[in-house]
């Protein structure tokens, strides 16, 4: 039987051990990211930069980003997280201004008064997208130059849920993006095993 002096004991324990699961978790999953890697030991994510990648775990959009020594590692960390969801938004506003040229092209566009010019107004209006879905999902740094990157990505179906609920965004467009965003996304996506 337990007593209540035990319970603060007992729950300490668990709380530890649950913390260095996690901890285990994050650092095996790191190191698989960083396996792959070129000749100089950079990982392949480094070296190919943001990309819309379709594997058979899914459809993605990955960013990265990197920060040079900042003097605070913390900043530094921050910094490069931040740029590799900027980076998200940079190719997602790419992603769109395809889906928008190809609607355009399609012929529903006019039905819509979906036009040429509204496709920079769009892209404007995606700033405006709230996608709380962005992981940062890795991390490493150049043991020479000390520069930290951070890989970035979220998923195909967030996307497509942020999207189909932005009133900002037209309504032809965003009835387009769920009925032809994953042909597109897989025409213009980099492929991996």
């Amino acid at each position: 039987m337990m007593t209540n002096s035990n319970v603060p004991h007992v729950a300490m324990r668990w709380c530890m051990a649950v913390g260095m699961t996690w901890a285990l978790l994050a650092c095996a999953s790191n190191a698989n990211l960083n396996d792959a890697a070129d000749a100089n030991g950079v990982p392949v994510w480094v070296s190919e930069g943001s990309v819309i990648r379709a594997s058979k775990d899914g459809r993605r959009f990955q960013g990265v980003g990197s920060a040079p020594m900042l003097g605070d590692f913390s900043l530094q960390t921050s910094t490069a997280d931040n740029r590799a969801r900027s980076e998200i938004n940079r190719i997602l506003a790419s992603y769109v201004e395809i889906v928008s040229r190809d609607f355009i092209a399609s012929g529903d566009a006019d039905e819509s008064g979906f036009t040429e010019q509204l496709v920079a107004q769009q892209m404007d209006q995606l700033a405006n997208i709230d996608l709380t879905g962005i992981q940062v999902i890795g991390h490493w740094t150049d043991k020479q130059s000390k520069v930290i990157y951070a890989i970035a990505e979220v998923d195909m179906q967030q996307v497509r849920e942020a999207i189909k609920s932005a009133e900002s965004l037209h309504p032809g467009l965003r009835k387009f993006i769920s009925a032809e965003g994953n042909n597109i996304f897989d025409r213009i996506a980099t492929t991996t095993e």
